[in-house]
């Protein structure tokens, strides 16, 4: 039997909720892993509100130094606008994803019976270009693309280049190659006729490596209407940031909600970052309400990914272990949490995961 080392995963709570939610995902893979023999290192770090009161520092020194040692990452939600306007409260996630050249955000967006969704037969991913375009916190190397010359004028600048096109358009055919061979390419070159256009022409660059997969294309205000009427004529989706941004925040709409929304940040090399798409919520924090899915779905994305990238048959099944009990706590609404129908806590939705994994075995088959 072939042995690998173990996987080093950091673990970074984030704000609010996040201090409920990750420590949840958190214990849930880690058992999936040690009932697959899966080994995993996991590594704490400080980040956000609470490092700020603890270590004088949003993100300490040494906290990025070390994530560039480690497989992967989960990151909890960041509350940063509510961080007290000092030098040393910065908003960690711009930094991540350009430290680590996290380019493509992969989002899934899938119905489950029962939970107030509009549709019950959803099944698509949206992959959404992360580094460049409108947000101002990441598109340039210094300065900033949003800027003021006037008091009455405010410039936007939108960046789109060949290379992160191509990047973010490639991870988009892999993944359409593993599903359904369809690959639905989204933009706006009608009126951004350069910008768009040349995310467009990148695709169809890419798309030459992957023959075996089709290729069309949807203007994103059609494609926003279509989403709403038709979402199950969809799988795989590629887009840019800003339409990426609200997109599948509109799909997470179709299904449940943002607690419903997980996500997946691939990068250079063989690093990701598992991130939630939802915020901090820190009207619900300590509650015991908090939606636990989008964060637990988020490691289990992460888990399968790295499990298939560096060829470890155990995290596959590891990760199919945490599916299946996902899936059994989302069919009870005693297990589930009050956003999606549901009348039990946090907790219930954690202990009925754990529960399930505990007693099916074949949950990781």
């Amino acid at each position: 039997m072939t042995t690998h080392p173990p996987l080093r995963i950091g673990v970074l709570n984030g704000d609010d909720i996040g201090h409920e939610i990750v420590p949840a995902a958190h214990a849930i893979a880690a058992a999936a892993a040690q009932a697959c023999g899966l080994a995993i290192d996991w590594r704490p770090m400080p980040l956000g509100r609470k490092a700020l009161d603890e270590l004088g520092h949003t993100m300490p020194p040494g906290t990025l130094e070390t994530l560039g040692t480690l497989d992967g990452f989960i990151l909890g939600p960041i509350g940063h606008q509510a961080y007290p306007k000092v030098p040393e409260a910065i908003n960690p996630h711009p930094i991540l994803r350009k430290s680590f050249d996290l380019f493509a955000n992969v989002r899934p967006t899938r119905s489950y019976p029962a939970l107030g969704c509009l549709y019950d037969d959803i099944d698509l991913v949206i992959v959404r270009e992360n580094n460049e375009g409108f947000q101002p916190d990441r598109n340039v190397v210094a300065g900033s693309g949003e800027f003021r010359p006037t008091h009455d004028t405010t410039i936007s600048v939108r960046v789109i280049t060949r290379e992160g096109s191509r990047k973010v358009a490639r991870a988009a055919f892999e993944i359409a190659r593993a599903r359904k061979k369809r690959l639905t390419v989204v933009h706006k070159n009608t009126v951004f006729k350069l910008g768009c256009g040349m995310f467009v022409e990148e695709c169809y660059e890419a798309g030459k490596e992957f023959p075996d997969v089709a290729i069309e294309e949807v203007i994103v205000d059609t494609f926003a209407m279509k989403l709403v009427r038709e979402p199950q004529r969809f799988d795989v989706v590629v887009t840019t940031n800003m339409f990426g941004d609200i997109l599948t925040d509109e799909a997470a709409g179709l299904v449940g909600g943002l607690g419903m929304a997980p996500g997946l940040c691939i990068g250079r090399g063989d690093i990701a970052m598992a991130q939630a798409t939802h915020g901090s919520a820190p009207d619900i924090a300590g509650k015991g309400l908090a939606n636990p899915y989008a964060m637990i779905e988020s490691t289990r994305m992460l888990i399968e990914w790295l499990g298939r990238r560096r060829g470890i048959p155990a995290a596959g099944q590891a990760a199919a272990r945490m599916k299946a009990g996902i899936d059994a706590a989302l069919a009870d609404p005693a297990t589930r949490t009050p956003d999606i129908r549901g009348t039990g806590t946090q907790a219930d939705m954690v202990n009925a995961i754990l529960g399930f994994m505990e007693n099916h075995a074949h949950a990781a088959a």
